[in-house]
């Protein structure tokens, strides 16, 4: 701690000003998306593009940039990689194109233009979106979220700053979990700013839908286990007897442990209550998938793990059967066959794939998919849909194979390589913390799969700092021991030479030849 508070005043003012702006601008931007109706109007949107630019600036102008790990920087060249190619691609889609490369390249494109525009006969260029100024407003709002994933893996270097954030987001989760339960019960329910219209009888805090709603906490619930996790230094118990674990519990804060426990609880019970299908089954799997990587991890352990698994396995099954035993009406409600069987979305997704499959390598146009839907809707359900109720398949369709790849390639390769330094992790507090992360990310991929989280601007920047900060806090402090034993031997060295006085010559070429790096290494060990 003593080093963070050096860091901080060795900085020069325009540096603390920039660093200061960076760091509330992401923790403004996380209490303020989930409360205008998950920033869903336009107006809010705007709000979150200006303040990302804002702490781009503030960066930009930095005259030192904060040193985050090196291992770090290596390990995500390759998804940097892939979203520059990403974005290369949707300038691609909007500029326009002969319309010979267009018709060779895209079919579909070409046909659905000469059908349904007039003015494409006549016209010698098109591009391969059909909505350019659509797929130009929906990549400034994605272009928003990777910068902000940018500048947390740039600038959240310190303990201080990944607590806090995940201190934040407990709070936020138990605030629309205590503020969704209130509203439920309340003659006049609102939205906070609005009146709520919809979903009268579920819990939706700040939300209009009661399943991004649930896509929220999913993602808020696992931090705060791993939270908790980090706290009592769970991976450091092993081996210890039970006398000596219920002293290190109450040596780490009971009173916080226990709040933020009651936050999982209330969080638990708001999903129960918003009867989305999705959330119960993606709750209970979070607990499944905590236990089971929690046990993966003491496995590997000889020595007296089966105390920890026990404790863990109580721990989880006593909050799933409390949430679900005062919840179980809604549950069995919402899971019936009858409404599984009215519900559209097969429909959808059969409409959906339609698009991609006349539109396979560049897709609609990224932002497009609304307005294309209508034409390849030919039975069941006629509505206005706006989303597909599926992110993979909506992107799918607006982006094509090319896109989709460049786009989840390295959203995956980054969770993949978060996952893999994980497991050989033996920092307790930065493993307790990544895991949670990495159970929020995979929930959330999984609950895509049936909605549309992913198009919800709250839930997209939750996501975006969940998955840049797992890759933080896995990375966090990794491989300082070694760097700090090649220094002590590089001095040794040097030092020697220096008692035998070799020449000048000889011994700046040994200087810079010991400075060189050597060969890179596969193990990612502290």
């Amino acid at each position: 701690m003593m080093q963070e508070k050096k860091n901080d005043v060795g900085l020069s003012k325009r540096d603390r000003v920039c660093s200061n702006i960076i760091e509330f601008g992401i923790l403004g931007l996380l209490i303020f998306t989930p409360l205008p109706a998950a920033s869903v109007y336009e107006w809010s949107i705007l709000v979150i593009e200006l303040t990302v630019l804002a702490m781009m600036v503030a960066y930009i102008l930095m005259r030192e940039k904060p040193q985050n790990n090196e291992l770090l920087s290596s390990s995500l060249k390759w998804p940097g990689y892939l979203f520059a190619g990403f974005f290369v691609f949707v300038f691609i889609q909007i500029i326009p194109w002969p319309n010979f490369l267009v018709k060779i390249l895209s079919p579909g494109t070409y046909s659905f233009r000469n059908i349904f525009s007039s003015a494409s006969s006549s016209a010698k260029f098109m591009s391969f979106s059909l909505i350019p100024s659509y797929t130009l407003q929906e990549t400034l709002e994605l272009l928003s979220y990777f910068l902000l994933g940018f500048l947390i893996v740039k600038t959240v270097i310190r303990r201080r700053q990944i607590v806090k954030i995940f201190y934040v987001l407990v709070i936020m989760g138990a605030f629309q979990a205590f503020y969704g339960m209130f509203e439920l019960y309340n003659k006049n329910p609102r939205i906070l700013f609005y009146k709520k219209i919809y979903y009268l009888d579920t819990v939706s805090g700040t939300f209009v839908n009661r399943n991004h709603f649930s896509g929220y906490l999913e993602m808020i619930i696992p931090l705060a286990i791993g939270l908790i996790i980090a706290r009592i230094n769970l991976f450091s118990l092993a081996g210890l007897k039970w006398r000596e674990k219920l002293l290190r519990f109450s040596e780490k804060g009971f009173s916080t442990n226990l709040m933020i426990a009651s936050s999982i609880i209330a969080m638990s019970m708001a999903i129960i209550f918003s009867k989305s299908r999705s959330g119960v089954f993606l709750l209970i799997f979070a607990f499944i998938l905590f236990f089971e990587l929690t046990v993966l991890y003491f496995g590997r352990m000889r020595h007296r793990q089966q105390g920890v698994k026990n404790f863990l396995k109580v721990s989880f099954l006593i909050i799933t059967f409390v949430s679900l035993y005062i919840g179980i009406d809604a549950t069995i409600e919402r899971f019936s066959l009858d409404k599984l069987l009215h519900e559209g979305r097969l429909i959808y997704w059969s409409n959906a794939a339609s698009i991609v499959k006349d539109f396979p390598l560049f897709g609609t146009g990224l932002g497009t998919f609304a307005s294309v839907y209508p034409a390849f809707e030919e039975k069941g359900i006629s509505a206005h849909l706006s989303h597909a109720h599926n992110d993979f398949l909506e992107y799918l369709s607006e982006l094509g194979i090319v896109g989709m790849l460049l786009l989840f390639g390295g959203i995956f390769f980054i969770v993949m390589k978060s996952f893999l330094i994980w497991r050989v992790r033996r920092h307790p507090e930065a493993k307790g913390l990544a895991l949670g992360g990495i159970i929020a990310i995979v929930v959330i991929l999984i609950h895509s799969f049936t909605d549309f989280n992913l198009h919800i601007p709250a839930n997209m920047v939750l996501f975006t700092v969940v998955l840049s900060l797992t890759a933080v806090t896995a990375f966090y402090k990794s491989g300082e021991k070694r760097r700090k034993n090649q220094d002590s031997k590089l001095s040794e060295v040097l030092q020697t030479w220096k008692e035998i006085e070799p020449s000048p010559l000889m011994y700046e070429k040994l200087k810079l030849r010991m400075k060189t790096p050597g060969p890179k290494t596969n193990k990612m060990r502290d």
